[in-house]
């Protein structure tokens, strides 16, 4: 597993979300009450940006047609057997990191 580094994710207000290019992949980036959480950005449904998307508790609901998924997990909440890859986080020394293999 190798972690690269997301400067901007240190700006990322609590309840925000947004998306990032981390290695060449699109990943929707959440600051969940202080703990950032990582997931794919693409919606499985039609390809919309999850980081764009309407964050309720620690859901995001897709901007495109509603589809939720739990930020945490990345599992669908809308179509449960619909989910997304999560990707780890980690602050190194106050730079934030996200795991993409």
């Amino acid at each position: 597993m190798t972690f690269h580094p997301v400067p901007q994710a240190a700006q990322l207000q609590p309840g925000k979300g947004t998306t990032v290019s981390v290695a060449g992949k699109r990943v929707a980036l959440f600051n969940l009450n202080g703990e950032l959480r990582a997931i794919d950005d693409t919606c499985p449904h039609v390809g919309a940006p999850l980081g764009g998307g309407w964050i309720d508790g620690g859901t995001v609901a897709c901007p495109m047609h509603g589809w939720e998924f739990d930020i945490k997990t990345g599992k669908g909440v809308t179509v449960p057997g619909c989910s997304v890859k999560t990707y780890e986080v980690r602050n190194n020394d106050g730079i934030f990191e996200i795991a993409i293999n």
